[in-house]
């Protein structure tokens, strides 16, 4: 969205706040600590709350996992993180879909060279937010209970939804668990279209998850 004018900046903000519900967020930032001081997780921040954690846990990257999403919240986020002088990075993940390992193995990446602290960020911080902490925690060595801890309920995450998938991959993971290092298993016996087809969602959580709550 165009920010230049005082008509395109009034659409921006009206989009995001009630077409994509940040005016929710403004109060609910669902920002929780990861590693303090190395990656914090949040829902999508509002231009206020992101100078908040700027101010308060010197955030330096920014990994937005909704990738161009092309809203209000988008251009307002970007142009926020432009003025603060952040690193911001898109790397889109689907809520609802097993991730392609590429995708695993360039946030692993990201985690390695980005700038520190960083702060990672999907729409509710629910799910891919949760996804990628678990992601940070498996590649320096955690359990899967620990990176299992970074997708409950108190998130927001649903493990019975189409979300769940998310969840899935952590469990097909810790079945390889002490036979080899998650890089490992991530590049050499990580199958997305296995894990996709043997994962089957709830109705009642898929309607919570995706209608009443409108997670992508």
């Amino acid at each position: 969205m165009d920010l230049s004018s005082r008509k395109g900046r009034r659409r921006a903000w009206l989009d995001s706040l009630f077409d994509d519900h940040a005016a929710l967020r403004t109060v609910w930032t669902n920002f929780h600590a990861v590693a303090p001081g190395v990656l914090y997780r949040s829902n999508h921040p509002t231009p206020g709350n992101l100078r908040r954690f700027v101010r308060e846990n010197g955030i330096k990257t920014v990994i937005n996992l909704r990738g161009e999403a092309g809203n209000g919240s988008d251009a307002l986020s970007r142009e926020a993180a432009k003025k603060l002088g952040l690193e911001f990075v898109d790397l889109a993940v689907r809520s609802a879909a097993a991730p392609p390992r590429a995708t695993v193995l360039e946030l692993m990446r990201l985690y390695r060279t980005m700038q520190r602290p960083g702060l990672v960020h999907c729409k509710s911080g629910a799910d891919r937010a949760g996804f990628a902490a678990a992601v940070f925690l498996l590649m320096k060595g955690a359990g899967a209970a620990q990176a299992r801890a970074q997708m409950r309920l108190r998130y927001g995450h649903m493990r019975h939804s189409r979300a769940g998938i998310l969840s899935a991959f952590i469990d097909a993971w810790a079945r390889y668990e002490g036979s080899k290092t998650f890089e490992r298993w991530v590049a050499e016996d990580y199958d997305a279209a296995a894990l996709q087809a043997d994962f089957k969602s709830n109705p009642l959580a898929r309607f919570l998850n995706d209608r009443l709550l409108s997670r992508e």
